[in-house]
């Protein structure tokens, strides 16, 4: 049974006193209304309506839920409305930064469906892993990874991001598997060079005790994904890259007991007070479209 079509054909017998005007006013079959009456009434396990050949007329409990049925009706019809006026609302230009390693990989779903949810919203979408100028470049938004520091700017919390040291079997094979952090000491560090040299203990350790000939600095994550698959090192990489890499056996993580603290991703933008409708509309889509913990991520146990 249509709840709301059930409903819609009892708070209209009920308005117009017949099956017959009910039919009309709904622009709809008289053995319709009937059959959506009976199927409440016996849902209900209450009589709603007395019939006789010649007039309806409504019980008492009728009577009651007819004005609760109306409500709802109401209610419903004002929550239509006000989407629709939410979408119109989302309209114009907006201009996002996204990371290029998270958005190659999965942010083209998000982009979709929101662009698919408010159609009269353009959507400029600019790839950069350096740390944009929010406000000097023009951005209404800019989604970020990290653990923020303090800033004038509004950080809302997406989801969360978590960080694994991995490297090749055969890496590991050959250099040993360091089982706490001091044993990465003398291995050769895939190093992200956007990442804070004070932001994570085992990247510090990384930096202070690695080969000092034979690491390789890179600014995309990506690659340093495919260099530890090939055998390069040891690199620390939030689970949206590495995560197939070590589900395949291509990487092995390293260290689980010692994972880094995980990482957010967070959608920033300039103003609290003055948050416009694309921008809000955007963050709540994203958060309800990235779960927590997303679906990329690793299971504790590291497959």
């Amino acid at each position: 049974m249509d709840k709301i079509k059930a409903l819609q054909a009892f708070t209209a017998v009920v308005k117009t006193g017949s099956f017959t005007g009910a039919a009309e006013y709904l622009n709809t079959s008289v053995q319709l209304i009937s059959k959506y009456i009976t199927q409440l009434e016996s849902q209900l396990d209450v009589r709603l309506l007395n019939r006789t050949t010649r007039r309806v007329s409504v019980t008492e409990p009728g009577s009651t839920y007819a004005k609760q049925a109306q409500q709802v009706l109401e209610q419903l019809e004002d929550m239509d409305v006000m989407l629709a006026d939410a979408q119109r609302s989302v309209s114009g230009t907006l201009k996002i930064s996204a990371p290029i390693s998270f958005a190659s990989s999965h942010f083209t779903g998000l982009i979709n469906a929101f662009s698919t949810a408010y159609p009269r919203l353009n959507i400029d979408l600019q790839l950069n892993d350096r740390k944009v100028d929010i406000v000097e470049e023009g951005y209404d938004l800019a989604l970020r990874i990290g653990t923020l520091r303090d800033s004038s700017l509004v950080a809302k919390r997406i989801t969360s991001i978590s960080l694994h040291v991995c490297a090749a079997p055969d890496y590991l094979a050959r250099l040993g598997t360091p089982q706490t952090p001091e044993e990465l000491k003398g291995h050769h560090y895939l190093r992200y060079s956007l990442l804070d040299d004070d932001s994570q203990h085992l990247h510090s350790i990384l930096m202070r005790h690695g080969k000092k000939s034979g690491g390789i600095t890179c600014n995309n994550g990506d690659v340093l994904v495919s260099l530890a698959a090939s055998g390069m090192g040891i690199a620390i990489q939030p689970d949206f890259l590495c995560a197939n890499a070590i589900r395949s056996g291509a990487l092995r993580e390293v260290l689980r007991a010692y994972r880094p603290p995980p990482l957010g991703l967070y959608a920033l933008y300039p103003h609290r007070q003055l948050i416009s409708s694309k921008v809000s509309q955007f963050i709540q889509f994203a958060t309800r479209y990235y779960t927590d913990p997303p679906d990329w991520a690793l299971q504790s146990s590291g497959v």
